[in-house]
């Protein structure tokens, strides 16, 4: 086919694209992500048996502070990077500082206490698990987010794969963390975010291939 002929035939092709699409498939990738990981949770773990009386304690909340945080900034730069032309400008830096924080809170935590209290409070009772069990809870919502970038047009798919794994073990470490009992701030600043980094190397891995036009 010839050059000319096939412009033509491609601007023959005028039908205009719904609004807000983009949006739509977003929301749907993100609702049944999470919904597969809550159900993962509850289903494979079990909810925390002391949920109801922890749940508006201040170590619960920072605890799921970190991860939704992260969550949040991770499906505003998979959205901004599925999308040509849209820069994360500042973000790129500002994916990071919930965990930063984390890491400030937790220094803070190590430094007030007894030296005798800092092994238990870095190894806690489930360091085996709990970053595996993590990056397994983030798989459904990182093949949900992977469906919704396939569907636009990224043009960094290294960078949005691993976006998208960064969003999807914010997600997977929230839903953990319903089941999870540990609480401490040193434990949560190397366990829970080791196992965020997992599916975000394993997204820019994916990305390469995955994403590519």
């Amino acid at each position: 086919m010839k050059t000319d002929d096939l412009i033509g035939l491609l601007a023959a092709d005028t039908t205009p694209v719904p609004r807000r699409v983009g949006e739509r498939r977003m929301a749907l990738a993100l609702g049944s992500g999470v919904l597969l990981a809550l159900a993962w949770v509850v289903v494979h773990h079990g909810l925390r048996s002391d949920l109801a009386q922890v749940a508006l304690t201040v170590p619960f909340v920072l605890k799921l502070a970190m991860p939704l945080a992260v969550a949040a900034l991770g499906a505003v730069a998979v959205f901004r990077l599925a999308h040509p032309g849209l820069r994360l400008g500042l973000l790129r830096w500002g994916l990071a500082a919930p965990v930063l924080l984390l890491w400030l809170w937790a220094a803070l935590v190590w430094w007030q206490a007894e030296p005798v209290q800092r092994a238990p409070m870095l190894w806690g009772d489930t360091w085996r698990v709990c970053s595996v069990n993590v990056a397994l809870t983030s798989l459904p919502v990182a093949v949900a987010v992977f469906w919704f970038l396939r569907g636009l047009a990224p043009t960094r798919p290294v960078w949005a794969g691993a976006a998208a794994g960064w969003l999807a073990g914010g997600v997977g470490a929230a839903a953990y963390a319903l089941h999870c009992p540990e609480s401490d701030a040193p434990f949560l600043a190397v366990w829970y975010v080791l196992g965020m980094l997992v599916p975000t190397a394993l997204g820019a891995l994916a990305g390469r291939r995955l994403l590519r036009w």
